[in-house]
């Protein structure tokens, strides 16, 4: 399937961001990297913004260009992995040294999720967590979770299948990708950051299967106002209806 694609750059030679791209189908067009370049020559399915030299720049661009409805993915060298965050907004991102294979791969995601719908909703409840995919952000009773891009990757993998057992192979492959040469101990630092991040009240959101992994438990539900009145009184008269002991004749 070919793809229409904008490559925002401000290096003269374009195949030098993806080298990947000259080895598929797709057709791209190449612009400066300036948020005007989109208003014009039609609309692309997907916006690649080089960031391998301008991160500062390239964040702020995607995170303009984030509002749109356009799927966007930043070509990042590996020495600036380190620096992407939720911040950016970006749907992907890319090194510049991925294959055709995983380059074609990413793209066909980000088209299909894009014309899976925009009236799908893009976020998920679950309980107090809110985890808004369109924004990168997460909500817990209202309070912002200032997370990384993995730390949000993960907790957001691992919420939409709560109640699964993930082994920390599997959350390596699904969340970091097949090109990270990371090993599992990654996942044990992320677990423990995003569980400071919850705190002592939801940090048991993210359980600890022995020898095996992690899995999601969703919080119990909390009672309503409406619900939780009923409740108190119950309890209250049952505290009134205590048996007072007998004390035997004699």
């Amino acid at each position: 399937m070919s793809s229409e694609l904008l490559l925002l750059t401000n290096n003269s030679d374009r195949e030098a961001v993806l080298p990947a791209l000259a080895l598929l189908p797709h057709r791209v067009r190449s612009a400066p990297a300036d948020p005007g370049s989109v208003l014009g020559g039609g609309s692309p399915d997907v916006i690649l913004v080089d960031a391998r030299t301008d991160l500062a720049g390239a964040r702020d661009l995607c995170r303009l260009l984030s509002a749109g409805d356009t799927p966007v993915a930043a070509v990042v060298n590996e020495g600036g992995l380190i620096t992407i965050s939720a911040e950016w907004g970006v749907d992907d991102i890319l090194l510049p040294t991925a294959g055709p294979a995983e380059v074609d791969a990413r793209l066909r995601l980000l088209v299909s999720r894009s014309n899976r719908g925009a009236g799908d909703s893009s976020t998920l409840t679950v309980g107090h967590l809110v985890i808004d995919e369109a924004t990168y952000t997460a909500r817990l009773k209202g309070r912002t979770l200032e997370l990384t891009y993995k730390e949000f990757e993960l907790l957001k993998y691992l919420a939409q299948h709560a109640g699964r057992v993930f082994t920390r192979a599997q959350l390596l492959q699904e969340v970091w990708g097949y090109d990270f040469f990371g090993g599992t101990r990654t996942v044990d630092v992320h677990v423990r950051r995003l569980r400071a991040k919850l705190g002592p009240e939801y940090d048991s959101m993210i359980g600890t299967v022995r020898n095996v992994g992690y899995k999601f438990v969703s919080p119990p539900r909390t009672p309503s106002p409406v619900e939780a009145e009923p409740l108190e009184a119950e309890q209250a008269q049952e505290q009134e209806e205590v048996e007072v002991p007998v004390v035997p004749q004699r």
